[in-house]
């Protein structure tokens, strides 16, 4: 059985941020994904070789009890009648994670939730390496040791934690514009910064969009990096 999948990692889930509701970008994820299957996972009119798709997506904006998975499927109901009819249409199933953000959270009751959290926490890479062989039994290879580093070098939400709490701290003392601009300017560089990590590690203009930066932001970092090759 094959499947094909795509995952997202999404700043935010809130249609007031987004613009959108994500459901609806879920949904055309996965029509995507099964109309380009035609002429290279099936031809002609066999349709009955079309591939089961899924699309997971990981929102890391929830409160402290917005730990959840939700699925989005196709389902069959008879409106009339009394017809069954047992094929199996499970082809499209959009699945999101739902993550919270908060310091000081209890254990998810989940354990995949349980785990994403603390793999996403701003605790260091040792630790984490740590936490997973120890709690969750995973063995920590070479190539699953560098995919660690490299997401907590670019993981945008929690950079965005980070920066929101510097906000925040700077709003409560009352700082002056002067300080206000400086902070600008570290949040800007910090930005850029992040653009250019996730350019390197492979993100496709699309991904870094989609975790809340601009295209005039990606256009700055890409053109700066092909002066410098």
């Amino acid at each position: 059985m094959k499947f094909l999948i795509n995952l997202e990692a999404q700043r935010s889930s809130d249609p007031g941020k987004l613009g959108y509701h994500l459901e609806n970008r879920i949904i055309f994820y996965l029509a995507r994904m099964i109309s380009a299957q035609k002429q290279t996972e099936f031809y002609r009119s066999d349709y009955d070789n079309l591939k089961k798709v899924r699309s997971i997506w990981l929102c890391l904006d929830n409160s402290e009890d917005g730990d959840s998975i939700e699925e989005i499927s196709l389902n069959r109901n008879t409106v009339f009648g009394n017809k069954e009819n047992p094929y199996d249409i499970d082809l499209m199933r959009g699945i999101i994670i739902n993550v919270r953000n908060g310091e000081i959270i209890k254990d998810s009751q989940n354990t995949l939730i349980s785990m994403l959290e603390k793999l996403l926490s701003d605790t260091g890479v040792e630790e984490k390496k740590r936490v997973l062989t120890e709690e969750y039994g995973m063995i920590m290879t070479t190539e699953l040791e560098g995919r660690m580093q490299t997401m907590c070098n670019w993981s945008e939400a929690i950079m965005e934690r980070a920066m929101e709490k510097g906000i925040e701290k700077g709003i409560e003392k009352g700082m002056e514009k002067g300080i206000e601009k400086g902070m600008e300017k570290g949040i800007k560089k910090e930005r850029i910064s992040a653009i250019e990590r996730m350019i390197q590690a492979g993100a496709t203009k699309e991904q870094i969009i989609s975790f809340g930066y601009t295209e005039k932001e990606y256009t700055e970092v890409e053109s700066i990096l092909y002066l410098n090759v």
